[in-house]
C-alpha cells in the first residue's frame, strides 16, 4: 500500500540497523499520524492515511531505534516522501520552548524609531529610484501602532520616487494580516481586490484577504515601476506578497526562486513525549492563478543570482522610465505615417491605452519591449507589416560578372513548357526596378524568351514573398499591348498625402506576351507584398485567372522609422492602393477565382488549359 509511510519507509532506511530495545512508546507513530491527519493543510493528499495508521499500530520494530534524533529523522523522511511535502518535520526537542509571537511593547518614541531603523533599510538611489528593504512583514496590530512613525520615517520618503525596488531577499518571517496592507499600497483604492484566500485546516475555514479601501498615508502610483527582489531565503509571508503582486501584474520579480514555505507552520507536541511535528496548517490559494507558491516557490520574471538582483533591477527601472516615451512616440509615428489614416489613428489611441492600463509593466529589457510592441501593433492593426524591426543596414550591391548574373537568374527563375504549348514561369521575389533594368536583357534571353512564344502561360507566385514594387509596372506591361497606356493602380502615399498613377510602360526590353493569350496565376497564403499587388492588378483588370489560395494580405513595402532618439525602429507601411471601396488587398489578401489548396493549384491550372485547348481541336 502506497501510503504505509510509517510502516514501510522507515524500515527501508533502517534495514541494516541492529535493534537493541524498544525505547519509545508504541503509540508514538499513531499519534504523529493523527496530528498530520487532523492538521495538515491539504487533506486531499492524505488519502489512505487511515489505513496506514492502522497498519502502523503493529509496527514496533522502528521503535527499536536507540537514538531519538535518528528516529525523528527517519520519521521525517517517511512523512515527507509520502505526502510529497518537505515542510512536514518530526523533531526531538526535550528543551523546546514554544515561540510566542512578539508583541510591540510600550516603548518611548525614540526607542521605536531605533527599532524600526534597524529592521527597515531605506535609500534613494540615482535616478530617483527608491530602495526599501524589510526583513519582517509586520502584522495589522503592530502596523497600527507604529503606522504614523512608518509614514514619517519611511513611506513619505518613498512616495516622491519615480520607481521602487522592494527588497525581500532576506525576509523569512511575517504575519498574514500584513499581506493586505502591503499589497494595498501598490493598488488602486476604488475597487477592493481579492488578493488571496487562506484556508486554515484546524478550524476548516477560508479567509479572503481583500485590499484595503482606506490606508494611512497615500498609495504608491500604479503607473510607477515596482520591482521585488527575491532569493532562495525569501520565505512564507514575503513569498505571498511577491506572488500576489506578480499575478496582479503590479510588480516584476527579480532574483532567485523563493524557498517555497508556508503562510502558517505550527509545531505540535506528540502526546507526552519530547517529539514534535511541524505541520503547515494553512495554505494560500491565489484567486488569479488558482494555485499557490507554497512548496514550489515563486518563480522570478527575471531569474538572476540574488547578489546580482539589485543591479539588474536598476537596469530594468532605467529602461522602464523610457517606456512611456517610446510608446507615445510610436503612436505618433503610426498616426502620422500609416498608410490608412483611420486605422493609424485607431492603433495609436489603443496603443496609448495599453500603456495607461499597465500592459507594459512587465517589460524587463529592450528585447522584451520590442517583442511586446511588435505583437501589439500586429494585433491592433491586423497588419503583419506594422511591427518593430532591426536597424541592420542593407548589404552593398554585389559586383557580379555577366556569367554570375546568368547563374543567379537560372536559380531565381524556373521555366517549363507543358503539353499543348503551355508555358510555366516561377519566381519567388520581385526585384528593384533599377537593379532589374540593368540585367533586363539577360533575363529576357535566359528566362522570358523560353515562355514568350507559348499559347498560354502559368505564372507561379505561390512562394513569392514580395519585395520591391518598383518593377511591377514593367512586368505588368508585358501582358498588355503597346498601342495604349493603361492605368494599373493608383497609389496613395500617406506621409506626403499624394496619389500617383501606376501605368503600363510604352517601351520594353524584349517581346510582349500581349493581351490576347490566356494567363493563369497561382497563389498561396504565402504570396505576399509586391506579389499581391501584381495579382490584384491583373485580377482587377480581368487579365488573368487566379487559382489557389487567398494571398497573405500584407502590405506595400514598409518604411523604417526610428522611435525618438532610441535604438528601437518601426516598420510602417506608408502606401496603399487607392480605391473608393477601401483597402484593396492590404490586410485582406486577394481571393482566387478558383480556390484550391496551394499544392493542387498547378495541376488545376494545367487541367483548365488542357481542357480549353482540347475543345479547340
Amino acid at each position: 500500500m502506497a501510503k504505509l509511510i510509517f510502516l514501510l519507509a522507515p524500515l527501508l532506511v533502517l534495514g541494516n540497523l541492529s535493534f537493541i530495545h524498544a525505547g519509545f512508546a508504541p503509540n508514538i507513530i499513531i499519534d504523529i499520524a493523527k496530528i498530520i491527519m487532523d492538521n495538515y493543510c491539504s487533506p486531499e493528499k492524505l488519502a489512505g492515511m487511515k489505513e496506514a495508521i492502522e497498519a502502523a499500530g503493529s509496527n514496533t520494530e522502528v521503535l527499536s531505534i536507540p537514538d531519538a534524533d535518528t528516529l525523528a529523522n527517519v520519521l521525517s523522511a517517511g512523512v515527507q516522501t509520502t505526502v510529497s511535502d518537505s515542510r512536514l518535520m518530526v523533531s526531538y526537542e526535550p528543551n523546546y520552548v514554544p515561540v510566542v509571537p512578539p508583541k510591540m511593547p510600550p516603548l518611548p518614541p525614540d526607542q521605536v524609531v531605533a527599532v524600526l531603523q534597524t529592521s527597515i533599510k531605506l535609500d534613494i538611489l540615482e535616478g530617483n529610484i527608491g530602495y526599501l528593504r524589510i526583513d519582517h512583514i509586520l502584522g495589522e496590530e503592530v502596523a497600527d501602532k507604529v503606522g504614523p512613525l512608518l509614514l514619517d520615517l519611511v513611506w513619505n520618503k518613498i512616495l516622491p520616487t519615480s520607481a521602487l525596488i522592494f527588497d525581500l531577499r532576506y525576509t523569512s518571517s511575517g504575519d498574514i494580516s500584513g499581506i493586505p496592507y502591503i499589497v494595498s499600497y501598490f493598488t488602486e483604492a476604488e475597487s477592493p481586490i481579492h488578493i488571496d484566500s487562506v484556508y486554515d485546516r484546524p478550524s476548516n475555514t477560508t479567509t479572503k484577504l481583500i485590499s484595503k479601501s482606506v490606508l494611512l498615508g497615500e498609495r504608491y502610483s500604479i503607473t510607477k515601476p515596482l520591482i521585488i527582489l527575491t532569493s532562495k531565503n525569501t520565505k512564507g509571508i514575503a513569498e505571498d506578497v511577491a506572488y500576489c503582486l506578480k499575478n496582479l501584474k503590479r510588480a516584476i520579480i527579480v532574483g532567485e526562486k523563493t524557498a517555497g514555505g508556508s503562510v502558517k507552520l505550527d509545531k505540535i507536541k506528540v502526546g507526552d513525549t519530547d517529539f514534535y511535528v511541524t505541520v503547515p496548517t494553512a495554505k494560500s490559494v491565489n484567486p488569479i492563478t488558482g494555485s499557490t507558491w507554497e512548496i514550489t516557490g515563486v518563480t522570478p520574471d527575471v531569474e538572476v543570482n540574488a547578489e546580482d538582483a539589485l543591479a539588474t533591477a536598476i537596469k530594468i527601472v532605467n529602461l522602464r522610465v523610457q517606456v512611456p516615451a517610446v510608446i507615445e512616440e510610436s503612436a505618433t509615428l503610426i498616426a502620422d505615417n500609416y498608410a490608412f489614416e483611420d486605422i493609424g489613428a485607431d492603433v495609436a489611441e489603443k496603443l496609448k491605452g495599453l500603456l495607461a492600463t499597465g500592459e507594459y509593466s512587465k517589460v524587463v529589457s529592450k528585447e522584451s519591449l520590442e517583442v511586446k510592441l511588435s505583437a501589439d501593433l500586429k494585433t491592433l492593426s491586423g497588419d503583419k507589416s506594422l511591427k518593430t524591426t532591426s536597424n541592420t543596414p542593407a548589404l552593398p550591391p554585389m559586383d557580379y560578372s555577366p556569367e554570375m548574373y546568368i547563374e543567379l537568374i537560372k536559380v531565381s527563375f524556373h521555366t517549363d513548357i507543358f503539353e499543348n504549348n503551355i508555358g510555366y514561369l516561377r519566381f519567388d521575389m520581385f526585384g528593384d526596378f533599377e537593379e532589374v533594368k540593368a540585367i533586363a536583357q539577360i533575363i529576357i534571353e535566359h528566362v522570358w524568351n523560353k515562355v514568350v512564344n507559348t499559347d498560354a502561360l502559368i505564372v507561379d507566385l505561390r512562394n513569392n514573398i514580395g519585395g520591391s514594387t518598383t518593377a511591377i509596372a514593367g512586368f505588368c506591361s508585358y501582358f498588355f499591348d503597346a498601342d495604349k497606356q493603361i492605368v494599373l493602380d493608383k497609389l496613395y502615399d500617406r506621409p506626403s498625402g499624394t496619389t500617383t498613377e501606376l501605368q503600363t510602360l510604352p517601351e520594353l526590353t524584349g517581346t510582349r506576351y500581349g493581351s490576347k493569350k490566356s494567363l493563369i496565376m497561382l497563389t498561396s497564403r504565402a504570396t505576399a507584398g509586391a506579389a499581391e499587388e501584381f495579382v490584384y492588378i491583373m485580377k482587377k483588370l480581368g487579365r488573368a485567372m487566379i487559382v489557389g489560395e487567398t494571398t497573405a494580405g500584407s502590405s506595400h513595402p514598409p518604411k523604417k522609422f526610428r522611435v525618438g532618439e532610441t535604438d528601437i525602429f518601426l516598420s510602417i507601411p506608408t502606401v496603399h492602393s487607392d480605391t473608393v471601396a477601401g483597402p484593396a488587398w492590404e490586410g485582406a489578401g486577394v481571393a482566387p477565382h478558383i480556390p484550391v489548396p496551394a499544392d493542387a493549384a498547378l495541376e488545376t491550372a494545367k487541367g483548365i488549359f488542357n481542357k480549353h485547348f482540347a475543345g479547340q481541336k
